[in-house]
């Protein structure tokens, strides 16, 4: 196999333009949690409606998602991504405008808090499109021989955006208001818009272009429970992002435990993206091809310690070198579960794949934010997040004893068949 080239999808402009714009977009999205978690827990100072915050997300984005891919699968990804982007400042103007002081003076508190709860299953129902899109999309800019690259690259942006945005929107909520923070968000998304226009229309693959939406979906389950590989990855990550929600709870410990104000909690939110990061980073130089089962193991393993370390925790400089620790190990499983769907799935069903990804883990971010907030609620902040470090912990030990595929998994031939035909 030639040498790796750690910058082969930079090479290509609309990959770039692409990354930008991905990168305004996220930040934006990221920066627009931060200051909702942070403005509904300061309305009810109640941590279940942090997690309700994710059940009225997890409800549209779970139940649209198979559809969702289907209609990806069916449709041109640029301006599909470009509607999506559009409909999403909507939701961020409409939040700017909720959370003025004309508003929260005037308006009952619970009226705000459901219009909030309305928004955020807006926002669900759009993300259950925004995730097939872009990994349908990202495989359109470049080479076949490149996906892993690609993918590495795309995933590093997505958490660097989510870094800055959790840190901005910790600073800027002090420093400018909620609301104001919020139409930045709006300014953002826009501004992402417009460089999505940047990137030329791309062909629809799908050679069944109008087929049944029954037989359609039907495929698409059926290749996902087919494929060991995938399956194992994404019902590895799904638990451990399901009982690892420890995000859902962060503004909790940031003002009930640590006592350390919205800068802090900025803070808490960026450590874990910063981790992970440097590991994403990392993986462009040494390549996870090599006995990929393992190391996608050992860093769930050592992700669960992390957030056991965190819930035990209350001295903040530990906090947070213990969530650095867990996103760097996130990191590394999100590099290698991407990289694996990236290499293992057909063109044509990439929308749906990616749909199915998304109940199995994007969806569990909400509905392990819904058990945080639960559990916080039950037997108390603490107890949550050890209970789910322990779970995850559990989870590895369990996939290490009953799936020999995803233990012995190696990812080289699948790479080295992609160099040759890229």
């Amino acid at each position: 196999m030639a040498k790796q080239d750690p910058y082969a999808a930079l090479r290509i402009r609309e990959f770039n333009i692409f990354l930008f714009a991905r990168f305004l977009l996220v930040f934006g999205w990221s920066m627009q949690f931060i200051v909702i978690e942070w403005q509904v827990y300061s309305i009810t100072k109640d941590p279940l409606s942090l997690g309700i915050i994710g059940l009225m997300e997890i409800i549209p984005a779970f139940s649209m998602a198979l559809f969702a891919g289907h209609i990806v699968d069916q449709k041109e990804k640029r301006n599909l991504l470009a509607l999506c982007t559009a409909t999403f400042s909507l939701i961020s103007l409409g939040l700017f405008l909720l959370t003025s002081d004309e508003i929260i003076n005037n308006w009952p508190i619970n009226a705000v808090l459901y219009c909030i709860y309305g928004f955020v299953f807006f926002g669900g129902f759009l993300r259950s499109f925004f995730g097939p899109t872009i990994f349908s999309l990202v495989a359109l800019l470049v080479p076949k021989k490149i996906y892993h690259n690609a993918a590495t690259w795309s995933s590093s942006t997505w958490k660097i955006a989510a870094v800055s945005g959790a840190l901005c929107g910790g600073f800027l909520i002090s420093l400018i208001d909620v609301d104001n923070t919020l139409l930045f968000v709006f300014i953002l998304v826009i501004l992402s818009l417009i460089f999505i226009f940047l990137i030329k229309k791309k062909p629809i693959l799908n050679k069944k272009k109008g087929e049944p939406i029954g037989e359609s979906l039907k495929a698409g389950i059926k290749f996902v429970f087919s494929n060991k590989a995938v399956l194992g990855a994404l019902t590895l990550d799904m638990i451990a992002v399901l009982f690892g929600g420890t995000v859902a709870i962060l503004s909790v410990f940031a003002q009930d435990i640590l006592k350390v104000g919205p800068e802090g909690f900025g803070l808490l939110n960026a450590s874990i993206s910063v981790g992970s990061i440097i590991t994403m980073l990392l993986t462009t130089y040494i390549p996870i091809n090599k006995n990929t089962g393992k190391k996608m193991l050992i860093s769930v393993f050592i992700f669960g310690l992390s957030i056991i370390a965190f819930g035990l925790s209350s001295i903040f400089w530990v906090s947070l070198l213990a969530l650095f620790v867990s996103g760097a190990a996130d990191g590394i499983s999100m590099v290698i579960r991407q990289t694996i769907l990236q290499l293992k799935t057909p063109d044509e069903m990439r929308g749906r794949v990616s749909s199915v990804n998304s109940m199995f883990v994007g969806s569990s971010n909400e509905l392990g934010a819904f058990e945080s907030g639960l559990a916080a609620k039950i037997i108390g902040p603490v107890a949550a997040v050890v209970f789910g470090g322990t779970m995850t912990i559990i989870t590895v030990a369990t996939t290490v004893v009953v799936s020999p595929t995803i233990r012995n998994l190696d990812l080289t031939t699948d790479i080295e068949e992609n160099e040759k035909e890229g």
